[in-house]
């Protein structure tokens, strides 16, 4: 990593929201490069570039080489506000290689700025690559990180399934939130936080920092937001997002089930209960993404509903010392 420089004639400066159509050209031709199809969506983009708290000068990245064109994008993921900064960093695969190792150079330099500003000593930095990203991977092992453990992304396809959800186990109902609540959009969030306390690597998120979160995505289908009851009490949450609606897929983002009322077929209901709602508005599958380490045993339960895995990520790690020390 010491020494990587750009070629002649190629610059970096900050994105702006005028590059979102070359970045997506980036973010799509590496997709295609790493996993055979576009896996990244402009309202997924835009959401990272209008982030709260995002400073797009020191957080975020472009390199444009020496005719004017945007090549590679890098920017840094920390919704939690934790004490671990995620870094991006995507290349055109014709176009953006010699841009790779300096942009990961930079963003590793803005943790160690982050972390000396925030008071801390050192930071925790993750990085992920599918294991066709082979140059990406060595230039994360150049840089000082490890791996630490894979994560799969997993779908089923929606073909014949039913848009009427199927019937819960005994003593369960499915229902949707109620979005115009706050003592039931509290019970989603607390549900969700508590459940996933028993997960590795959990960063926890307040109540008002996740309606923040929320607030500034670009749609939010609450009509794909489901709680399971046990006695009227919320046991277990699904939320879903609009990642893969441009590909007609339906996206779990996030599903908990609490502790003690796990192993009742409650994740299965609210799986059961997406299922129908996704394929009553036409999407063609459905999909999420699981940590393979999880001790809940999660991907057996993905498994159990019919979903395979489409392709697996290897997740990186190294500590940043902070700036100045």
């Amino acid at each position: 990593m010491p020494g990587v420089t750009l070629p002649d004639g190629w610059t970096i400066r900050p994105p702006t929201l005028d590059d979102v159509p070359a970045l997506l050209k980036v973010t799509h031709a590496s997709d295609i490069a790493a996993i055979g199809y576009p896996d990244f969506p402009e309202y997924e983009l835009l959401e990272v570039l209008q982030a709260p708290h995002v400073d797009l000068e020191r957080d975020q990245a472009v390199a444009v080489d020496a005719d004017g064109a945007v090549v590679a994008w890098a920017y840094l993921d920390n919704p939690n506000r934790a004490q671990r900064e995620f870094i991006e960093v995507y290349v055109h695969p014709e176009l953006g290689v010699p841009a790779r190792a300096v942009l990961l150079r930079r963003q590793l330099d803005r943790v160690a700025e982050e972390a000396a500003e925030l008071g801390l000593d050192r930071m925790s930095v993750r990085a992920g690559a599918v294991p066709t990203e082979t140059g990406w991977a060595g230039d994360l092992r150049a840089a000082g990180f490890g791996f630490v453990k894979r994560y799969a992304r997993m779908s089923r396809p929606l073909a014949g399934v039913s848009t009427t959800p199927p019937t819960p186990p005994t003593g369960i109902v499915v229902r949707l939130v109620d979005p115009s609540s706050d003592d039931d959009m509290r019970a989603f969030h607390r549900v969700l936080d508590t459940a996933f306390r028993d997960t590795p690597d959990y960063d926890p998120m307040t109540y008002e920092h996740w309606r923040e979160r929320i607030a500034a995505l670009q749609s939010v289908a609450y009509d794909e937001w489901f709680v399971a009851t046990v006695d009227g009490v919320p046991a277990g949450v699904l939320q879903s997002s609009d990642q893969g609606t441009d590909d007609d897929e339906g996206w779990v983002r996030y599903l908990a089930v609490l502790r003690e009322h796990r192993k009742r077929g409650i994740g299965a209901a609210l799986l059961g209960h997406a299922f129908a709602v996704y394929a009553g508005k036409g999407r063609k599958q459905a999909g999420l993404g699981v940590d393979l380490s999880n001790p809940t045993e999660a991907a057996r339960l993905y498994l159990s509903v019919g979903m395979t895995a489409s392709y697996e990520a290897d997740i990186f790690e190294r500590t940043v010392e902070a700036a100045g020390r």
